[in-house]
């Protein structure tokens, strides 16, 4: 894991988990995921699947897939909805820049109702760049 992976991770567990304790079974997961691809103009959303309990990670999102386990909190799926829309579909892995948690604010804002300038302020004491501009790369799709 990269630094700002580390970093981001950190972010969250100090800004993002305190304030969204909401939780999301798996069962309702698809759901979820086709409304928030769907509100941000999208279509084709990811599948979700089942993960394989890990110690490495709690779940893992791309272009096609998301994978998960049995419970989410709410914000860990929007967190790997992120990746699936940023997601540049080319074999690489999903990183956590500028573009990703570009999206990811706006999906917290949006779906979450987190305070924007809160995040933001949040993400600039934690030394994080993000793209407040950034936008799913298959917006249009």
């Amino acid at each position: 894991m990269n630094r700002q992976a580390r970093a981001v991770y950190a972010w969250e567990d100090r800004v993002v988990a305190p304030r969204d304790a909401s939780r999301v079974p798996f069962a309702r997961m698809q759901a979820l995921v086709d409304h928030v691809w769907a509100s941000e103009g999208l279509r084709w959303p990811p599948r979700v699947r089942p993960k394989r309990p890990s110690r490495a990670t709690l779940a893992t999102g791309s272009r096609l897939a998301i994978e998960a386990p049995a419970e989410l909190p709410s914000w860990v799926l929007l967190h790997e909805i992120a990746h699936a829309m940023t997601d540049p579909d080319d074999g690489t892995p999903g990183n956590h820049g500028a573009d990703f948690l570009g999206v990811y604010v706006g999906l917290l804002v949006r779906h979450a109702r987190m305070d924007p300038g809160l995040l933001a302020e949040s993400l600039a004491e934690a030394g994080l760049a993000w793209n407040p501009a950034a936008r799913p790369l298959l917006a249009g799709a």
